[in-house]
């Protein structure tokens, strides 16, 4: 006779992981929640505050950062950097995020393992006010070698028809204010793990991994505060490609963004991938360089707002302005 679990499936595993997790995900249940874990479907009511409700959805992974996570056995980060790759994408339309659901593979299922990449979720989940209302782990041996994991996100979010952010209103003139990374986030590993090889080298007096690992911020609450007292007319999360290749999806046609290229600090960071012989264009065109976060503003809001931010524990740089041009981003 043989059984799933001869197979390779432990149900028994599984079990274990929800138990572990289903302290944390009920810290993440507001009032919209209408069913816990456990039923064929995640139930949420949707707010009763908003006039003319349009949803917003985005969904992502954490790509082969996770690599680095499970070969120095720290699983604890990249759950904020599941949750935050697929949030702040929506928060660029002005969508306050109401729940999120996450999807884990892998080979062979480790119920402290997988409880802790989904405890990371769910406490970035609690900090923007998001409900972490279900998920799927799915185990196959065979397909995933023992040890490997991936993980992904789908996020939906609210805003009211008629305060969508879209870029349309962008003028020139307008000024972009950045908001700062945290380093790498979850973009451009493949290219770092090429390049930086050895993750326990040293790096500012510690392991390179701890720089490596990271999360990606979570610009939720900073930038809900902001979008009712300001005229926020377009907003880019700096993912893969960087400000290069983000920033013009926002852009209107005929107008630049123009974007001064030492108007925010260095992370030493990219200055070391940039020393193992990657060119100056390719840093630019695959990371962040230090900058997670834009929000186009008329140039006579810039200072209040950035003002009200720093006053909420985040800095800010006046990183560039909106001109004439074909391009729709140049860098000066």
């Amino acid at each position: 006779m043989i059984s799933y679990k001869d197979s390779g499936v432990d149900k028994e595993e599984g079990y274990k992981a929800v138990d572990k997790i289903k302290e944390a995900v009920s810290r993440t249940h507001g009032l919209g929640v209408l069913a816990g874990l456990g039923s064929f479907g995640s139930l949420f009511e949707l707010p009763s505050n908003v006039k003319n409700p349009v949803l917003v959805s985005g969904t992502d992974g954490v790509g082969t950062k996770l690599e680095v996570a499970f070969a120095v056995k720290n699983y604890d980060t990249v759950g904020q950097d599941c949750f935050a790759m697929c949030a702040n994408d929506i928060l660029c339309h002005g969508a306050k995020p109401l729940f999120f659901l996450d999807y884990l593979a892998c080979g062979k299922l480790d119920s402290e393992v997988s409880s802790r990449l989904v405890t990371g979720i769910a406490h970035a989940c609690e900090e923007a006010g998001c409900a972490l209302v279900g998920g799927e782990t799915a185990e196959m041996p065979g397909f995933y070698k023992d040890g490997d994991y991936d993980m992904a996100g789908f996020c939906v979010g609210v805003v009211d028809k008629e305060k969508i952010i879209n870029g349309s209103t962008i003028e020139k003139g307008d000024v972009i204010i950045g908001l700062p990374s945290n380093g790498l986030h979850s973009n451009g590993f493949s290219l770092t793990r090429k390049v930086l090889p050895d993750y326990n080298m040293d790096f500012n007096g510690a392991p390179l991994h701890e720089e490596l690992l990271k999360p990606t911020k979570v610009y939720v609450t900073q930038v809900l505060e902001l979008l009712g007292g300001f005229n926020i007319k377009g907003m880019a999360h700096i993912t893969g490609g960087g400000l290069i290749e983000n920033v013009p999806r926002i852009m209107p046609e005929g107008l630049c963004a123009q974007i001064t290229k030492n108007s925010f600090p260095k992370q030493a960071i990219f200055d070391l991938i940039a020393s193992k012989g990657v060119p100056e264009e390719e840093m630019w065109g695959t990371y962040n360089m230090g900058i997670g976060y834009t929000i186009v503003v008329p140039a006579d809001q810039a200072k209040a707002l950035q003002q009200v931010l720093e006053s909420a524990g985040e800095p800010s740089y006046l990183i560039g302005e909106i001109v004439k041009g074909k391009e729709k981003v140049c860098l000066v």
